[in-house]
């Protein structure tokens, strides 16, 4: 499927406009259709094609326009075989009104294609308000305009036109015979029915001997909902009648202020449109063919974070990349790394999670779109020049880390305080985090001493040498994708709800088989990235832990209200949540409590599987071996 822009023909159509005037045209709604139009489609097909504006607007490569009304079909497909033809017809035309009702009186039908579509053209450009309108005998019935200087000859916008519609399907058929022909999944479909009247005015909507009523306008929306489920992307106008909201409640429905052109007295006559939008419903791949990631996305730095989704980028993008969306949000952001895997796919990503050392990755990485930490300004950070307060050499002594890497520890905390620049601030509070993860035997602080030391080359490697290097990948993996992201440090059952896109939701997994509490694993990183403010130290440990945070997820029915709570709040987007076989609530319980807020829900089967066991004798033990799930709300 190709981007918009790579859609539209090529050429010289900058002349391009609509061939008619045209009661009910989409001119001066433009600027509120084409943003709700999807970045990537199929093909373009409009079976209410009148005078187009909206298609010579976009300009289409291999569109589909249709018509009902065969003297408007032959209007376009006579300007893209013989222009030259129609424009010869057009020279011999005056703005009299003998010369007018005489051509009016013309069968057309008796008519050359190029003498019908010059016809065509001269009478909507000459009659009055440019109104197309035919009695019940199909015959045009305008009286003459008495325009002075009307421009009946536009050879540049015709030429244009031309060179479009050459490049375009004309058929002359029922909207719906037209659509069950041509629509395909990815299709985007435009849809500018004959309006539901809504006051006196709103007479003119004979465009064929054909009327359209009330239960026509029931048939067009079952036939929406086929498209909807087909797959296809649909836009649909009408007025702002109360029938169109009930026919297409189920989709967005906004409503536009406009003006209406139709009688003499009619310049100051405001009116209001509705412009309906219809996404494809979104179809899975139970089997889950792995999407593939941007080459930004693979430049995160990697870390031994339990319950990083590091290993599962591809999948969830599988799934994620399915949904038309431009603004995520990363609940219970962790590591980073989807969050910043949505933004290096250009979406607008809002990160957010209850520990600071996630918090501080975030704003280095997601938050921050050009700011890096220069070499020199990193050496200088491993020299004393700041006074030292020793809080790490003294509380630590011999738990984590040697002497000599406490104090260096101590002397990056006093100059990364000093650092005023916030977003240079967290890469060098990043980067000590990400040391001290790397020289930590299996990366947490659970236990003290170095009994599970491997001998592996990240544990040989200086704290200095790590420092720089985790600077260096950082500086890295900082890059600008246009959009304006957000770093959030607080609780997600505070976050308010916005704008609809779509929510990532990777809680701490509840289970009675271990605990899920990520401050006992990491408190000594996360005591750094918040400076130990605000926490107490539990003197009594070994570890010098401080209290976990408190959090639903703690137990099966808080985590169970919590997904309610959650999924209620941001219900208008697409949520996908990360979640595992032994986690509690239980898979149908989940599915259930998503149903509740969520029209559809799947659950695609990730082909992963970790281990999880707190004891090192556990861990790799394939009888705890778990599933990984993703639960999609839309």
């Amino acid at each position: 499927m190709l981007a918009q822009e790579e859609l539209f023909v090529q050429g010289d159509l900058q002349e391009c406009r609509p061939l008619l005037k045209w009661a009910g045209g989409k001119t001066q709604l433009l600027g509120e259709i084409i943003p709700k139009m999807p970045k990537k489609y199929g093909r373009y097909i409009e079976p209410f094609f009148g005078g187009g504006a909206l298609f010579f607007a976009v300009r289409p490569a291999g569109g589909v326009i249709a018509d009902s009304n065969p003297e408007l079909v032959n209007l376009y497909r006579s300007v893209a075989s013989d222009v030259d033809g129609v424009l010869a017809q057009l020279r011999q035309y005056q703005n009299t009104e003998e010369v007018f009702y005489a051509v009016r009186a013309q069968d057309w039908t008796k008519l050359s294609s190029v003498e019908a579509a010059a016809r065509t053209v001269f009478l909507n450009r000459t009659c009055f308000n440019g109104l197309y309108r035919v009695n019940k005998k199909g015959q045009f019935n305008v009286p003459f305009g008495r325009y002075k200087n009307p421009k009946v000859l536009d050879e540049d916008a015709l030429r244009a036109a031309s060179r479009l519609l050459q490049d375009t399907t004309i058929i002359c058929g029922d909207y719906k015979d037209v659509l069950r022909e041509q629509a395909q999944p990815g299709d985007f479909i435009f849809l500018d029915p004959p309006y539901l009247p809504v006051s006196e005015y709103a007479d003119f909507k004979r465009y064929t001997k054909e009327q359209f009523y009330e239960e026509d306008h029931a048939e067009l929306a079952a036939e929406v909902k086929r498209l909807h489920e087909l797959g296809c992307h649909v836009i649909l106008t009408n007025s702002n009648h109360p029938l169109v909201h009930e026919l297409y409640s189920a989709f967005s429905i906004e409503v536009i202020q406009t003006k209406r052109y139709i009688s003499c007295n009619g310049k100051g006559r405001t009116g209001e449109d509705v412009i309906v939008t219809v996404p494809p419903k979104p179809r899975f791949d139970i089997r889950l063919v792995p999407a593939p990631l941007s080459e930004q996305a693979l430049l995160y730095p990697p870390t031994r974070y339990m319950g990083s989704k590091n290993k599962l980028l591809s999948e969830i993008w599988a799934v994620a990349s399915q949904f038309e969306f431009e603004t995520a949000v990363d609940l219970f952001s962790g590591s980073g790394i989807v969050g910043y895997m949505l933004k290096s796919h250009g979406k607008a990503v809002i990160s957010n999670d209850y520990m600071a050392m996630s918090y501080t990755f975030a704003k280095a990485m997601i938050e921050n779109n050009d700011i890096t930490l220069g070499v020199d300004e990193a050496l200088a950070l491993l020299e004393p020049r700041k006074p030292v307060d020793r809080f790490v050499e003294t509380k630590f002594q011999g738990l984590y880390f040697s002497d000599e890497d406490n104090r260096l520890i101590d002397i990056l905390r006093a100059n990364i305080k000093a650092i005023k620049n916030p977003y240079k601030r967290a890469i060098a509070m990043s980067s000590l985090v990400r040391a001290c993860l790397k020289k930590r035997p299996r990366g947490i602080f659970t236990y003290v001493g170095h009994r599970y030391d491997d001998g592996r080359k990240d544990l040989l490697m200086s704290f200095r040498d790590q420092f720089l290097e985790a600077v260096n990948m950082v500086n890295a993996a900082v890059f600008d994708n246009g959009k304006q992201n957000k770093a959030r440090n607080g609780d997600a059952m505070t976050l308010q709800r916005q704008e609809s896109g779509l929510v990532y939701i990777d809680p701490p997994y509840y289970s009675p088989l271990s605990d899920n509490e990520y401050v006992r694993r990491y408190h000594f990183v996360e005591g750094l990235a918040r400076d130990w403010q605000g926490v107490e130290i539990q003197e009594h440990t070994v570890t010098k832990k401080f209290k976990s945070y408190p959090t639903p997820f703690s137990s099966r029915k808080g985590a169970a209200e919590a997904f309610d709570l959650l999924f209620k709040r941001f219900r208008d987007s697409v949520l996908v949540v990360s979640y595992s076989s032994n986690s509690q609530p239980t898979l149908d319980e989940m599915v259930a409590i998503m149903a509740k807020h969520k029209r559809h829900v799947e659950v695609v089967p990730v082909d992963y599987r970790y281990s999880f066991g707190n004891q090192g004798h556990k861990v790799g033990d394939n009888n705890n071996a778990v599933q990984e799930y993703l639960f999609v709300g839309y």
